[in-house]
């Protein structure tokens, strides 16, 4: 497959623009625990592999790396379910091997449709926020029947694919999507790292967005604010009733679960930031 970048013929006397280079960071195009290798450049039977691939778990979320315009593609057996960003920095990316199964199983039964590769409800030609849903991870096309990643590529100003490699090392990882501007709350659990009159920062194994009710482990440190409406208790086990206590009760190292108050899903919230506690149960160490 080769994108071929539209091109302007510079007025006379004009000094050419700069080629557009991509952002300094993206956000990391998968949510949720991956493993991947600078695979770039390896060989293929095809040639030399253009993208990095990106395990994860089937059903993933791909997100959009940043801001731009989405085009779907079905026409590729070899690539699947796959679909073009192309980046408001004039990056164009792609997102290869998506989900085409309709169960647990690898059955092929799905087509590359919004709601099985495609995000539900996205339609092609759409624009797209940074860290936004776009599709789910599987093994369509020649990926059939093997592990579920995403192959993901980087093309700088729509040209020659480059190494996205250093871009997934310094990716911003989400801790949860929605859609912007819906109401969110999250469920933290983790264990505490250190703590102030009015903070808490979490070592957080496991997050739960509501109402998506979409669950992931992750290992990512999350400061939380704890404003004096929160409230703050020990508890025996998850789920039992607690007694009142004090935030610098918390202790590093000791178990504890928070959960966020009602706030609208921002692309800060998403990375983790401007988190408020309405409830902190701080758990038997």
């Amino acid at each position: 497959m080769t994108l071929v970048a539209g091109s302007a013929t510079a007025g006379y006397g004009r000094v050419p623009a700069a080629p557009a280079q991509p952002p300094q960071t993206i956000v990391f195009p998968v949510l949720g625990p991956v493993e991947y290798i600078d695979d770039f450049g390896a060989p293929r039977p095809g040639g030399p592999h253009q993208g990095i691939d990106i395990l994860a778990p089937k059903r993933a979320l791909a997100l959009a790396a940043e801001a731009g315009k989405i085009k779907f593609w079905t026409s590729s057996a070899t690539a699947g379910c796959m679909l073009y960003l192309y980046g408001a920095s004039g990056t164009t990316y792609y997102y290869i091997h998506l989900n085409n199964d309709l169960t647990a199983k690898n059955d092929n039964k799905g087509k590359c449709v919004a709601g099985t590769a495609y995000a539900k409800g996205l339609k092609n030609g759409a624009k797209v926020a940074a860290g936004q849903v776009l599709g789910y991870v599987g093994n369509s096309g020649d990926a059939d029947g093997g592990p579920t990643h995403l192959h993901f590529e980087l093309h700088p100003n729509g040209g020659k694919g480059v190494d996205a490699y250093p871009w997934l090392q310094s990716g911003q990882h989400l801790l949860f999507a929605s859609g912007r501007g819906t109401a969110f709350t999250l469920d933290l659990r983790g264990t505490v790292s250190a703590v102030t009159a009015d903070t808490l920062r979490i070592k957080a194994a496991s997050v739960t967005a509501w109402p998506m009710r979409q669950g992931q482990p992750l290992s990512l440190k999350v400061v939380v604010n704890v404003p004096s409406s929160a409230i703050v208790q020990t508890v025996k086990g998850m789920g039992k009733p607690g007694t009142p206590a004090d935030l610098l009760d918390a202790k590093p190292g000791q178990k504890v679960q928070v959960w966020t108050g009602a706030a609208p899903t921002t692309l800060k919230a998403e990375r983790g930031g401007a988190l408020n506690a309405s409830l902190v149960s701080l758990l038997p160490r």
